[in-house]
């Protein structure tokens, strides 16, 4: 705990340093950042692969998109039944123990002689990249109040970069390399990430001492305690599905008879959308200053929008490539501004909490994965593009009913 005391020694004695003004200091931003980047990216190598892999076990792309859906089932699994632990065990243990189970899983998909033992490997793979779920709140829990938006905001730009970054690099490394060495590169640094992570988080003990069976419980109750939890997430259920939707058959397009391109091709396109990882840190800033709510709508109209442009991007890769932008842009800001109303609600559950409310939320993603690949397999992108629409339009209908008190502030903003 000398880190943390000395970042809140720094705050109190006034210095005028960016970390004594954060609470927490710079470095260990920079790696809780990066690491949840890292992590999180093991759930998105597979989309711009899609196509090769399809090819590589032969099965259709129906079967071949089940890959990213199944990886997210796992990502769920994980944030329902692992990150509650972070509310029941010492964080940095837990942290280093599910990185090496996700080395293990990750070998074992680069090794993967079948398309159901790739699916097998996934599954448990995004099932313990949860540490990036835990990271978050653990870096609330480090911040004051008055800039937990903003630290909240760094981290996940560095984790949302990640989801961007993964599927260039993905495509890089398997155009020179093969697709097998992208998992295989991807157990080493998951073995490097956990070493360094032992090293330099500290020691951040249990807020509670209930048995496990009683912690996944009390995750149930916070739903039911906290209907801004449950809002939040069903927002960002419709943003994350319409999100994944647009990246897990954006690949076929791109691939297909008009632009033909490559897996790098892909892969620098999928550049493009990075960009929207820019907006991170202005919707911590947003929250900070309690502009939750109208910046939500924004949020949510965006995305609308994103796929309204994304229908003439058919024909125009430019206008494809805006569409990506707006529409990164759009999540990352319901999502961070959804994670900041989480974390207020009970700190002394903000792994509960955070686990509730990723696990919702990637619910959406891995349905808008499935039905991303039905859709196109039955009507093309114009079919992708409708249901991508529908959602954030849905969850605008969802917005407008909150409630607002005399002040006009959002009760459950």
């Amino acid at each position: 705990m000398n880190v943390l005391q000395s970042s809140r020694d720094d705050h109190t004695s006034g210095r005028s340093t960016g970390t004594a003004a954060l609470g927490v200091p710079g470095w260990l931003v920079v790696l809780l950042a990066t690491a949840s980047g890292m992590t999180v990216a093991n759930l998105y190598y597979a989309q711009p692969l899609l196509s090769s892999l399809r090819d590589v076990f032969h099965v259709g792309e129906t079967a071949a998109g089940g890959l990213i859906t199944l990886t997210q089932v796992g990502y769920v699994l994980g944030m329902l039944l692992l990150v509650p632990l972070g509310d029941r065990l010492e964080k940095r243990r837990l942290i280093t123990v599910l990185l090496a189970v996700t080395t293990l899983a990750l070998l074992a998909a680069g090794l993967a002689t079948s398309f159901p033992m790739l699916l097998i490997a996934s599954l448990v793979s995004g099932g313990t990249s949860v540490v990036a779920q835990i990271l978050v709140p653990f870096a609330a829990s480090l911040a004051p109040d008055h800039t937990r938006g903003r630290i909240v905001g760094r981290v996940m730009s560095g984790l949302l970069t990640g989801i961007l970054l993964s599927r260039t690099l993905s495509s890089l490394v398997s155009d020179v390399a093969g697709w097998r060495v992208v998992y295989l590169g991807s157990a080493v640094l998951m073995a490097l990430l956990a070493l360094a992570l032992h090293a330099a988080l500290p020691r951040q003990a249990a807020t509670t001492a209930i048995p496990y069976t009683q912690v996944l419980r009390s995750t149930l109750r916070l739903v039911r305690v906290h209907p801004a939890l449950l809002r939040r997430g069903l927002y960002q259920a419709a943003m994350f599905g319409a999100f994944s939707a647009f990246w897990t058959t954006v690949s076929y397009v791109l691939t297909g008879p008009r632009f033909h391109y490559s897996p790098v091709g892909v892969g620098v396109f999928a550049l493009v959308g990075a960009a929207g990882a820019a907006v991170a840190p202005f919707a911590g800033r947003w929250a900070d200053r309690k502009l939750v709510r109208p910046m939500t709508g924004a949020g949510l109209v965006a995305a609308a929008v994103a796929f309204a442009v994304a229908g003439f991007g058919q024909e125009h890769i430019l206008l494809l490539a805006l569409a990506a932008v707006l529409l990164d842009m759009a999540v990352q800001t319901t999502l961070i501004l959804g994670q900041h109303t989480v974390y207020q609600l009970d700190a002394n559950a903000r792994a509960r909490l955070n686990s509730a409310f990723i696990a919702l939320f990637f619910v959406g993603g891995a349905l808008g994965s499935q039905f991303g690949s039905l859709a196109f397999h039955a009507g093309g992108w114009t079919a992708v593009t409708l249901l991508g629409t529908a959602l954030p339009v849905l969850a605008l209908l969802y917005w407008a009913t909150e409630f607002r008190d005399r002040t006009g502030v959002a009760e459950n903003a």
